[in-house]
């Protein structure tokens, strides 16, 4: 590895969530000496004031921009006024007072939900204008997406670094589980494993199952980001993900085989199915800055269903 984050002062916004952690750690592991978390009871980075009290504070040589307000199809029917303000207001004062403060650096990411209803599939970062978001997660997609128009125009006016990358749905252990804001690989191990508890014979999952979704582990996606930290300094938008797809209805037999559910599943066809398919092109990533994802899926899996039986589970407790 190289040192390039030695001597650097790094800001990670969100740095105490769930993709957060394995930043932290990556930073760790490559000797970065100054890394630096702003906490929501310190500083409300939806509030310019406190933007800008945090960049006194923190002094930062590189942002990395992961806070985000999110969640699951249903947290998105419910809160899309909520989740477009906020995620636009603290990308775009972040991005704003960096480039006064002229920093070196600034990492903003996006969302694989920026991307049209219906691209080709695999996604390629050049179909992004191709169409409207899937309606469900648009305000949050598009708020998201203004990130990458912002940084385009202020490297093109103020030959301002910053970079945007696209991640894909992330998984793995210290996921989000509350039901109520999870997303369907948490989601279903959380009600597979909960039903084998309470000796429920069936689950029930939303919409038809046809729809079809890509996972990155969440120490992959941590480690593609930090790379492009390392390496990428162009306006292109960049893809993290794994490049492989599976649909919903394989990815319930597969929780359920792995858990070790054996009851009935039923399909709540009242229920959105959300984006109809999600894959994307990996290859500006391996290019740009030699990013492959390397953790199978099944082990990555396993990983996320012994943390939640270990650390969620209050049978296990």
């Amino acid at each position: 590895m190289s040192d390039f984050f030695k001597s650097r002062r790094v800001v990670v916004t969100g740095g105490a969530g769930f993709l957060g952690s394995y930043i932290l750690d990556g930073l760790k592991k490559r000797g970065c000496e100054n890394i630096l978390v702003p906490t929501y009871e310190e500083y409300d980075l939806v509030k310019y004031e406190d933007i800008v009290k945090m960049y006194d504070d923190m002094k930062p040589d590189i942002v990395i921009h992961l806070a985000a307000v999110v969640g699951g199809i249903g947290a998105n029917r419910i809160h899309p006024g909520k989740f477009f303000y906020e995620n636009l207001m603290m990308g775009v004062q972040l991005i704003e007072e960096g480039r006064l403060r002229d920093i070196e650096k600034f990492v903003a990411i996006g969302t694989v939900c920026a991307y049209p209803k219906f691209a080709q599939v695999p996604f390629r970062e050049d179909d992004i204008w191709s169409g409207y978001p899937e309606e469900t997660n648009a305000p949050y997609g598009l708020a998201k997406k203004m990130l990458l128009v912002q940084s385009q125009a202020y490297r093109q006016e103020y030959d301002f670094n910053s970079i945007f990358l696209l991640p894909v749905n992330l998984y793995g252990p210290k996921d989000n589980f509350d039901p109520a804001s999870s997303h369907v690989i948490p989601a279903l191990i959380k009600k597979c494993v909960d039903a084998i508890d309470a000796g429920d014979d069936h689950i029930t999952c939303w919409g038809t199952g046809s729809a079809s979704r890509e996972f990155i582990y969440a120490a992959d996606a941590a480690e593609g980001i930090l790379l492009a930290t390392e390496h990428y300094n162009s306006p292109d938008a960049v893809n993290i993900g794994a490049g492989r797809e599976i649909t919903i209805k394989d990815l319930v037999e597969k929780i359920t085989e792995l858990t070790g559910f054996t009851g009935e599943i039923r399909w709540d066809t009242s229920q959105p199915d959300g984006q109809p398919r999600r894959c994307l092109d990996t290859t500006r990533a391996k290019e740009k800055f030699n990013f492959e994802a390397k953790t199978d899926f099944d082990e990555g899996l396993k990983a996320t269903i012994e943390w939640y039986k270990a650390n969620t589970n209050p049978t296990q407790s």
